[in-house]
C-alpha cells in the first residue's frame, strides 16, 4: 500500500516498480483489486527466483519442524517470520528487502531489513540513495551562522515503517560549524525519546579540515550547504500496535545542537528546537480474499 502511494514520485524520478513473492497469481490478483494496486506483482511459484537471489528465509521451516520448541528457533520466527506461530503456509517467504536495478538489469543498490515488521518505506530510501527528497513541505529555521531546512521523508506513517528526518543546513558566508572529530562542540540532533519510537546511529556526511588560524590547527568542519539524515523506525511489535491504536499523529520532537565560528571568532553554542508531525495510519496485516 505505501509503494502504490509512492508510484508518481518514482515516476517522476525514471524510476519504475515491481513486486515479488512466493503467493500465486491468483492471491495477487485478488490483493491488487481489493487494495487498488496499478503495478506488477509478480507471482515467484516454488520460490524459485527468492531461491536465485539468495534470500530465501528458512526460518518457517526450521519453525515448523522437529526443532520447533527451540529456544533459539522460536526467536528467530519472532523476529523474521512472524510475532504468532509460524505455519507451514509460510514456507518459501523471503527476507523482505527492496532492490534497485537499472535499465541493463544491474543491482545498483538494495535495502534489507532487520525484522520482517519493519520495513524502509520509499521516500526514505530515495533520501538515502540520493541526500535528499523534499516531496513533504518542509519547515524553516534561520540563526545568525546558518539557515536550515527540515523535513520528514514521509509525511504518513504507521507501525513498523523505518523512515528519514532530513535537515539541510547551510552555514553563512565565512562561517563553520565542527563535524565529528573535532574537539570542539560537533553538529548534531538530539531528539526526545518517546515509547516505541527508536532512533538509528545517523551516518555523518563527509567533512572538510579547516586551518584555524588564530589557533594554528586543523580540524573537520562543515562550510558548505550538507545534509544530515536522522533515520528512525516507529516499532511495528503487537505491544507498539497496540500502544498506538486510536492515534492519529506522532509528534517527534528534538533539538539542532552546534557551535559555529568565522575565521576570527568561535561563537556560543546554539541550540533550535524542531518538531515534527507526522499522520498516522494503521498497520494493514489482514491478507486478501480470494475471489
Amino acid at each position: 500500500m505505501e509503494l502504490q502511494g509512492r508510484i508518481q514520485e518514482l515516476s517522476a524520478r525514471g524510476l519504475g516498480l515491481a513486486a515479488i513473492s512466493y503467493d500465486s497469481e491468483e492471491i495477487l490478483a485478488a490483493f491488487s483489486k481489493q487494495r487498488g494496486i496499478t503495478f506488477p506483482l509478480l507471482s515467484d511459484a516454488g520460490s524459485a527466483t527468492i531461491k536465485r537471489f539468495g534470500i530465501l528465509n528458512p526460518v518457517p521451516e526450521w519453525a515448523t519442524g522437529p526443532n520447533a520448541n527451540d529456544p533459539s528457533v522460536q526467536a528467530d520466527a519472532q523476529k523474521y517470520v512472524s510475532v504468532v506461530r509460524p505455519s507451514a503456509f509460510m514456507i518459501g517467504i523471503a527476507f523482505p528487502g527492496t532492490f534497485i536495478v537499472d535499465r541493463q538489469g544491474r543491482v545498483t543498490s538494495r535495502f534489507f531489513e532487520d525484522f520482517y515488521i519493519e520495513r524502509n518505506t520509499v521516500s526514505s530510501i530515495m533520501v538515502r540513495l540520493r541526500g535528499g527528497n523534499q516531496s513533504v513541505a518542509g519547515a524553516k529555521a534561520s540563526t545568525a551562522h546558518l539557515e536550515l531546512t527540515t523535513y520528514p521523508s514521509d509525511s504518513t506513517v504507521a507501525p513498523g515503517n523505518r523512515i528519514s528526518l532530513v535537515l539541510d543546513i547551510k552555514p553563512r558566508p565565512r562561517m563553520h560549524v565542527y563535524a565529528p572529530g573535532a574537539s570542539y562542540r560537533v553538529v548534531v540532533l538530539r531528539l526526545e525519546s518517546q515509547p516505541f519510537v527508536r532512533f538509528l546511529p545517523m551516518n555523518y556526511p563527509t567533512s572538510e579540515l579547516y586551518n584555524f588560524k588564530p589557533l594554528n590547527e586543523r580540524v573537520p568542519v562543515y562550510q558548505k550547504p550538507f545534509t544530515l539524515v536522522q533515520e528512525l523506525v516507529v516499532e511495528g511489535t503487537p505491544q507498539s500496535q497496540a500502544a498506538f491504536r486510536g492515534k492519529d499523529a506522532l509528534v517527534l520532537t528534538g533539538t539542532l545542537e552546534y557551535q559555529a565560528c568565522d575565521d576570527k571568532i568561535c561563537y556560543n553554542p546554539t541550540s533550535i528546537p524542531l518538531t515534527w508531525t507526522l499522520k498516522f495510519r494503521p498497520l494493514i496485516t489482514e491478507r486478501p480474499t480470494r475471489p
